[in-house]
């Protein structure tokens, strides 16, 4: 008995926040996941670093309001989930609970189960987000997002032949009435809306070039 933790096996789980994954912290999750190790990450991604008062991270997108981008983010947000799928032997997954509940179970599954580094990347609605609808709501706002292309849902696991899995259908042309429906985003509409008016239909382009490109890539080997 005294033994028997070292006979079972161990599962390792690191979490943390986008502004410790893309930003601040990046260059020790890198350095973990290019360790082929058996460790698994799940970023849950608010786009903002959220408990320090709403600055500004790297997972911030375009066009949204935040400390340090008062004027509206000007460059796109990193994509950490296609960054990590260029090593080629990391299980990556972009999830969205409320948008997909069967989804994030089965990117969490596969992620444990795959023998090597896994990060699982899941869209939060935070309180920073200023969803008008509320935040009893955030259920909805996942749902939303996914479906206005805003945060794509897919799944790569090498150890497939073709590892590459889309779960979402293509953007239904509803971003831009979706993210006004956030105060990051609707507030520059009132202060600076000749910005909102290139900003946001940037974003717009940006998104479906990246559902289009995930896409068509999930139809072969990817890397």
């Amino acid at each position: 008995l005294s033994l028997a933790d070292y006979l079972v096996k161990k599962s390792v789980w690191i979490l943390g926040g986008d502004g410790w994954a893309y930003d601040i912290g990046y260059g020790g999750l890198d350095h973990v996941l290019a360790s082929g190790k058996n460790i698994k990450i799940l970023v849950l991604d608010t786009e903002v670093y959220s408990n320090t008062g709403g600055q500004m991270s790297k997972a911030t997108p375009l066009g949204a309001k935040a400390l340090f981008a008062a004027g509206g983010k000007t460059m796109p947000k990193k994509d950490l989930g296609m960054i990590a799928m260029t090593y080629g032997n990391i299980y990556v997954a972009s999830v969205a609970f409320g948008a997909n509940y069967e989804q994030t179970i089965n990117a969490l599954a596969e992620a444990e189960a795959y023998p090597g580094p896994s990060i699982v990347i899941a869209y939060c609605p935070c309180i920073n987000h200023g969803i008008r609808s509320g935040m009893s709501h955030s259920i909805v706002e996942q749902r939303l997002a996914v479906q206005s292309g805003y945060w794509p849902l897919y799944r790569f696991n090498p150890s497939l032949d073709t590892p590459l899995s889309v779960d979402a259908a293509a953007p239904d042309g509803s971003l831009i009435q979706f993210i006004n429906g956030e105060d990051r985003y609707a507030d520059l509409r009132m202060i600076d809306p000749a910005e909102a008016a290139i900003l946001q239909p940037d974003l717009q382009k940006r998104t479906a070039r990246i559902y289009s490109i995930i896409k068509a890539q999930s139809t072969g080997n990817l890397f």
